[in-house]
């Protein structure tokens, strides 16, 4: 039982890494903490659900016309709503993100109705049993997909042009511009690769949860839950807390109550807190200036 628990953990958990990883790109780089992003991802979801059912689209185009539009989508976010309040203070950005959240939702909600539907699988819905666990396609699909996905972002930001400007402008905005980055840039661009996670985190988890506008209020959650934990300065740590949250809860529901995960999942990050306050692989945070 506890291998079947962990691997269903571990699927669940990746997607919560994914979330969490779109949350610390932008707080690195702009020092924002984007409450929207869940309701983001959301509305990608809605898109590619709307590409599958009302075009007939093939999965993987839907797929990938999706991604395009959540980069295309979380540009403009940074470009009309972030940008005019960069340098106001940070309470004023955090409410803009929350009013964000609830804009978004809310839209949602007028386009597509508050109904959960089902959304399709990416692949058909078989299964295999290996020394008596039992793994579905869709969860090797997930693994595979987050898998390169984490190999592939770690891939842009050592090797890549972009990637190492975001590199410098979280480390240092004004160092940065003295390099000749253009660090507008970057933050637009920021926004942008923060959508396509959340959008794929949102598609891959739609076939287990239902969609509908509330569809990532946990997973939203859940997202900040393991990006704290990991270390809100580190994106490795938004993969280990991801994947330790995946599985203690998993833990929790199968041995303890299913009820109860959550807050058991919240005692492990105040106790991991309590120990080590900036997170299991987090710095501390110095300003920027």
């Amino acid at each position: 039982m506890a291998g079947q628990i962990i691997i269903g953990g571990l699927a669940a958990g990746s997607l919560y890494a994914l979330a969490a990883l779109g949350l610390i790109l932008i707080f690195k780089t702009s020092d924002i903490v984007n409450f929207a992003q869940g309701e983001m991802a959301m509305l990608i979801t809605f898109i590619s659900f709307t590409f599958l059912t009302v075009t007939k689209l093939p999965y993987f185009v839907s797929f990938l016309l999706s991604l395009v539009i959540a980069f295309i989508f979380g540009m403009a976010v940074e470009r009309i709503f972030m940008r005019p309040v960069q340098k106001a203070p940070i309470l004023n950005q955090i409410i803009l993100t929350f009013g964000l959240y609830m804009v978004f939702r809310g839209v949602a909600g007028i386009i597509w109705g508050y109904t959960p539907v089902g959304f399709p699988e990416a692949l058909p819905n078989k299964h295999f049993n290996y020394v008596g666990i039992t793994i579905t396609i869709n969860q090797i699909f997930i693994f595979v997909v987050t898998t390169i996905l984490m190999l592939g972002f770690y891939l842009f930001f050592k090797h890549t042009k972009i990637g190492l400007a975001m590199r410098a402008s979280s480390q240092n905005i004004a160092t940065a511009k003295l390099m000749g980055i253009g660090v507008s840039s970057v933050f637009t661009r920021t926004w942008g690769i923060s959508a396509i996670l959340g959008g794929i985190a949102g598609i891959l988890i739609a076939p287990v949860t239902f969609l509908d506008p509330n569809m990532m209020g946990e997973v939203g959650i859940k997202a900040f839950a393991a990006a704290i934990l990991g270390g809100f300065t580190s994106l490795p740590g938004a993969i280990v807390g991801g994947l330790l949250i995946g599985v203690f809860e998993g833990l929790i529901a199968g041995y303890v109550s299913s009820e109860l995960k959550s807050v058991f999942v919240f005692a492990l990050i105040i106790l991991v807190l309590y120990v080590k306050p900036t997170g299991i692989l987090g710095e501390k945070i110095t300003k920027k200036v």
